[in-house]
């Protein structure tokens, strides 16, 4: 369901390049990141540190240059590149670990079960039809769905991503019930396309390999 010639890895290429290049330190900073978060507690950049094996003022500098991350009034980070321990409006609720967390964006729920390396149960609501869409996705995939054949809203990154990301982007990127549905939403949205759930995860995990080529491995 991609518009003109644009193909998975060419989406993949474009967001992975919206994001800026990692290297193998800053991919393990990342994923260091992501998990501390899952435990749904703000994260200070010396935990994040000594989790990473990062001398603290490396991390603390790496942070303030890298986009849209958030925190606290005590400097504690509490949400980073699509992961929130708080609730965001639209919701995309994401459990794992026992944890409720919330992604940014619906595609969001797509790729972090990669980089925290366990499944997550989400729940979103189609905001045209108001029907709650449930799945369950593994670091492999989808593994089961409430809809099938549900879509997913998406738009070309205009840019570097910054910090006003989740305005810019995420605010597009929504789960929708069905492509009628979808369609509908995406025709007052200029720029917006719709991708199916198979396309969506395919791009996640080709997402994944190119910001973590180091960091993910066999994922």
């Amino acid at each position: 369901m991609l518009t003109g010639h644009q193909t998975l890895d060419e989406l993949a290429g474009e967001i992975a390049t919206a994001l800026g290049d990692l290297d193998s330190a800053g991919q393990r900073l990342a994923i260091a990141l992501y998990r501390l978060l899952a435990a749904s507690r703000p994260v200070a950049v010396a935990d994040l540190a000594a989790a990473a094996g990062l001398p603290e003022s490396e991390v603390a500098a790496t942070l303030d240059g890298w986009p849209a991350v958030f925190t606290d009034s005590r400097g504690r980070i509490t949400g980073f590149w699509g992961l929130a321990i708080t609730e965001l409006s639209p919701a995309h609720r994401y459990e794992s670990g026992g944890r409720v967390l919330y992604a940014w964006c619906a595609w969001d729920t797509l790729f972090l079960p990669a980089r925290l390396g366990q499944a997550a149960r989400v729940t979103s609501t189609c905001p045209l039809t108001g029907e709650l869409i449930e799945l369950t996705v593994t670091p492999e995939g989808i593994s089961g769905t409430s809809h099938p054949e549900a879509v997913v809203s998406f738009l070309m990154p205009g840019g570097p991503f910054d910090s006003g990301v989740i305005e810019s982007f995420c605010h597009f990127v929504h789960f929708f019930a069905s492509r009628q549905a979808g369609e509908q939403w995406t025709a007052g949205h200029p720029g917006t396309f719709l991708l199916t759930l198979g396309e969506a995860a395919d791009l996640a995990a080709r997402a994944n390999r190119r910001v973590f080529p180091d960091a993910l491995g066999a994922h």
